[in-house]
Parts: C-alpha cells; sequence; structure tokens
C-alpha cells in the first residue's frame, strides 16, 4: 500500500487549461506578482495549436487592426525574429479577416517562453479531477498526475480547460451544445511538404476545391462529408493546411467518442492524401506531417454567466462596458446538427462587437472564472467568439481580474468593470472603453 502524504500546494491563481485562453490568464495573473499555476492535462501547451499543428491564429485584426493585448505582443515576437516565424495573411474565404500563420514549433516554444519569464508554475500532464467548495467559493482544487494525487489550496480558480470540467464540478450551470443539444463537429488537420504551391493554388480558384472533392466522393474514395476541401497554403514554402475531415455527432466531454472519432478521422485523412495525391496536380510528390494527435473538438459545454452575448449583440455590434476583447469574426458554424457549414458575415463590413467579461463570470462561486469556448454565449455568438485571438485577451481578462479581486479582497462579481477595462487598455488591448479600433 502506498501510503505517500498528498502534496498540497498554495497559490493566488489557479489555471486550468494551458491552451490560447489559459496561457493568457496565467500570464496576466503572474506579471501582477501573484503567484499562479497552470494545470495541463496532456504533455504539451497550446490547445488547438497543439491538437490542430499550424491552425491559422484568425480573427485577431478585426477591421484591419489588432485586438492587441497579448496576443499582438506574441505574435510581434514572431514577426520580429529573424528570419521571421510568422506572418499576416489574407484569408482565401471572403468573410474571414486576416489571419496569422507561423512556425508551429517556435510558435510553441515562444508560449513557453512567455510562461516561464512572466515566473508560471506550469505542470504537465495534470489533471484536475475534483473542487472543494465551501460558501460558494472553489477554496481547493484535486489533480493528478504520474506521481498520485496533489491538492492546491487557491484564492481564484480560472477555467480555460475548453469543456469546463472543473467549473462544472464547482456547480456552475451549464448547456452542451446549442439549444437543442447539438454541437459543432470535430476536426482532424494535417499538413502536407513538398506540395507546388504554384500548381496547388495558381490554378484553382475555389477555396474549398470542389470539382475535385465532388469526384472523390462519387468514385467512394474519400467520404461524403468531405464535399468541401479546405486546403490553404502553410506558412513555410509549399507546405500545405488541410482543415478538411469532419466528424459529426461527437460529445467531446466523452472519452469514448472521442477515441472513436479520433480513429474515424484518421482514415479519412488517409484516403483523402492519398486522393489529392492522385488527383490534384501539386501534391504529386507531397508527403503529410504533422497530423493532430485527436480530434480538434469546438464545442461542448457554455456556462451560464452573469451575461450571455447573443445573435442580436453581434448583429448589432454591440460595445459593452464590460467587453474586454474586439471581434469581428464570421458566424463560423460547422456540422452542428446537419451537413453544412456555413461562414456568415456578422453583418456589414467595418462592423465589430465587444465580449463582455460577464460572460466568464457566473452568478454564484464567488472566486471562479471561465474563459475560452466555454463562456456564456447562445449557439449564434458562440460560432462567432470562439476564435484563438479572443480567448487569449478573454483570459489575459480574467488574469487581471483575479489580480484586482485579490488586491481589493472583492468577489468576482463585484469588481469594478472600469478598473478591469482601463488597465487593459493600459496593456494594449484595442477597440474597448469606448476607443474605437
Amino acid at each position: 500500500m502506498n501510503n505517500q502524504a498528498i502534496d498540497i500546494k498554495n497559490s493566488d491563481v489557479l489555471v486550468i487549461g494551458a491552451g490560447t485562453a489559459g496561457i493568457g490568464a496565467a500570464i496576466a495573473a503572474a506579471r501582477k506578482g501573484l503567484k499562479v499555476y497552470l494545470l495541463e492535462s496532456s504533455n504539451k501547451i497550446g490547445g488547438v495549436m497543439s491538437s490542430c499543428p499550424g491552425m491559422p491564429l484568425g480573427a485577431g485584426y478585426p477591421c484591419g487592426k489588432s485586438i492587441g493585448g497579448i496576443f499582438d505582443e506574441f505574435v510581434n515576437r514572431l514577426y520580429d525574429m529573424k528570419p521571421p516565424a510568422a506572418e499576416k495573411r489574407v484569408c482565401s474565404l471572403e468573410e474571414f479577416g486576416p489571419e496569422v500563420l507561423y512556425d508551429h514549433e517556435i510558435a510553441i516554444f515562444t508560449l513557453y517562453e512567455m510562461l516561464a519569464e512572466s515566473n508560471v508554475n506550469l505542470l504537465l500532464n495534470a489533471t484536475a479531477t475534483d473542487v472543494i467548495v465551501e460558501d460558494n467559493r472553489v477554496n481547493k482544487v484535486v489533480y493528478y498526475d504520474r506521481n498520485g494525487k496533489h491538492i492546491i489550496n487557491c484564492k481564484i480558480v480560472i477555467d480555460c480547460s475548453g469543456d469546463g470540467d472543473i467549473a462544472s464540478k464547482a456547480g456552475v450551470p451549464y448547456i452542451k451544445g446549442d439549444e437543442n443539444g447539438n454541437m459543432m463537429g470535430t476536426t482532424l488537420t494535417f499538413l502536407m511538404i513538398n506540395a507546388d504551391w504554384k500548381k496547388i493554388f495558381d490554378e484553382n480558384d475555389d477555396p474549398y476545391f470542389r470539382k475535385y472533392a465532388e469526384k472523390g466522393i462519387l468514385e467512394g474514395r474519400i467520404h461524403e462529408d468531405l464535399y468541401k476541401l479546405y486546403i490553404m497554403k502553410g506558412f513555410h514554402k509549399d507546405s500545405v493546411y488541410f482543415n478538411s475531415v469532419v466528424i459529426r455527432d461527437v460529445d467531446g466531454t466523452n472519452v469514448e467518442d472521442v477515441t472513436k472519432a479520433t480513429f474515424e478521422a484518421r482514415k479519412r485523412c488517409h484516403q483523402l492524401i492519398e486522393f489529392v495525391k492522385n488527383e490534384i496536380p501539386g501534391f504529386e510528390n507531397s508527403q503529410a506531417i504533422y497530423m493532430g494527435p485527436v480530434v480538434g473538438v469546438r464545442e461542448t459545454r457554455k456556462f451560464d454567466g452573469l451575461y450571455q452575448i447573443t445573435r442580436q449583440d453581434i448583429a448589432k455590434g454591440e460595445k459593452f462596458c464590460d467587453g474586454i476583447v474586439a471581434c469581428d469574426n464570421p458566424i463560423d458554424d460547422v456540422f452542428r446538427g446537419s451537413n453544412v457549414m456555413t461562414h456568415d458575415s456578422i453583418g456589414d463590413k467595418g462592423l465589430y462587437y465587444t465580449i463582455p467579461f460577464r460572460t466568464m463570470v457566473p452568478e454564484s462561486i464567488k472566486n471562479l472564472m471561465f474563459a475560452g469556448r466555454i463562456i456564456s454565449a447562445d449557439s449564434v455568438a458562440f460560432a462567432s467568439v470562439r476564435g484563438m485571438p479572443q480567448c487569449m485577451i478573454m483570459g489575459q481578462a480574467c488574469g487581471i481580474a483575479a489580480s484586482i479581486s485579490i488586491k481589493n479582497d472583492q468577489d468576482i462579481q463585484s469588481i469594478e468593470y472600469d478598473e478591469l477595462v482601463k488597465e487593459l487598455q493600459l496593456l494594449g488591448v484595442n477597440g474597448i472603453g469606448g476607443e474605437e479600433l
């Protein structure tokens, strides 16, 4: 029998999940001098950037201007390298604004550096499993790693895990998917190298390569859901990024569903790889690399916040008094209860909205926030707000809110929005607090 004592750690701020939201939250809080632990259940930081290697950072430039903050700091570090490790490009889809392509390994390493420079205590392969709630406060979080059980005492908890397991266990109400329980499809992405850009892209003006997709489906060589092959230039010359293989009807909180979907997605990816090598000129000598380790999950839980951002809010370009990040991302819905993908503009060109801090704050748990794709949003608004750059600034806002809460000995629900917004403006976040982009 193992009688080893349970390890106990003390933190000011505990962040769950080291995707873009969690990284933003951890860095922001640690730079305020707080003791921050960042738990990541996998063996690599980055979230979607890791599970979908090469995924562009879209929506970071609403109306052509950067949202600023930690997102701007991150991408500028990549831009300023010699040679540059990232590039801002026009998206091949009309509805989307500029997006950032980057060298995957350099980008992930840069995020590690930013965490280390900020004195964040990062713990990989550490899975938060339970909470202890007293008087509507999360006082302790239990996590496990290969050495066993650990407990972290915490003043503030920020759930950025993507699925919100800890917020759920703390008792915050939520729904899964849309109003009918339908969740967006999961996707497995991959890169191909040694592809001839000129042949592939100069001679095809359809970003979805639909004439090829139709041929492959009719001949039974690729799955029928691949009627749109979203293929785009990767960061490095003659590399090509595929964001094409979608598996529907997957509950991303269910391990068996995710495992089954990952196997099926890999099968479809390999069929697609063989098909493009044989059918699309320019792929003859290419090879597939960097296939995601697991399907990327777009949508599971959405928590009840003090405010739910809605389709009406984004359609009219609402600028909230507690808005913490700007967004003009289209309504990017993928196989949610249907066999269609939509990329609908939110409105007229030049329109953008802000995401309110209240969407990240529960009604009753006094020291808990949630950021990323689990914020309070209806199904249409969710399809727009979920961009990785926005998630990074959501996290940054929660990190700053944590420092305000601890400094003023306030519940999260009592924070003055003006103070939060002004601090974010001082940190370079654009398009908030009455200032236009």
